[in-house]
């Protein structure tokens, strides 16, 4: 994979069971030479749960990058008259922030993000952990999965016997969903097993 003088930009969502999962593929974009621009919104940047504290998170990530994390709207506005970044992904996307993009509803930082790289019809990935993506969600990600500029990194049911409506993505193919998507094409196959906590 050759990220190189690409310029990733990187935003997280509050499913905080997800960071573990997530900072390590942060890290391997960063390996394989892109410009990693970390982006976090409001709840990643102030909640504290029994996966970590905020402050924590956020010294991770400046750990990995280098740089400071975008937190506020005006910081993230500029992507798009700029055409700052080659690929954007949301990773972990909650059905909160699914919800909202499929609706147009741009009221934090990462949103604000998305929007101006729609704007630019460059590519916005999306590594979904939603516990309702096949409930009422479902109408949300289905108008995503058909929206121009969206892909998705590979996502399945993590929990079927205990969580029938929740998705999450395989965030281990972040990078090789970006690397698609910057060349327009959908990383398949798209629909994929995600057994993380099977009962018996």
């Amino acid at each position: 994979m050759n990220f190189h003088n690409a310029t990733i930009g990187f935003a997280l969502t509050g499913s905080h069971c997800t960071h573990d999962e997530v900072l390590p593929q942060m890290k391997r974009l960063v390996e394989l030479d892109a410009q990693v621009i970390p982006i976090i919104s409001h709840t990643v940047a102030t909640v504290d749960s029994r996966f970590g504290k905020a402050s924590d998170w956020i010294k991770q990530i400046e750990e990995i990058t280098g740089r400071k994390p975008l937190m506020s709207i005006p910081e993230t506005e500029p992507f798009g008259p700029k055409k700052m970044l080659d690929c954007l992904v949301i990773a972990p996307c909650t059905g909160n922030s699914l919800a909202r993009l499929a609706n147009a509803l741009t009221d934090g930082p990462v949103l604000m993000a998305a929007k101006a790289q729609m704007r630019n019809h460059r590519p916005v990935v999306l590594a979904i952990s939603s516990n309702d993506a096949l409930g009422l969600n479902a109408a949300n990600l289905a108008k995503l999965l058909a929206a121009k500029d969206i892909y998705f990194v590979p996502f399945g049911q993590d929990n079927p016997e205990g969580k029938p409506k929740s998705m999450v993505a395989r965030m281990e193919l972040i990078p090789e969903t970006c690397l698609a998507a910057m060349n327009g094409r959908q990383l398949q196959p798209l629909i994929v097993e995600k057994y993380r906590y099977l009962t018996t």
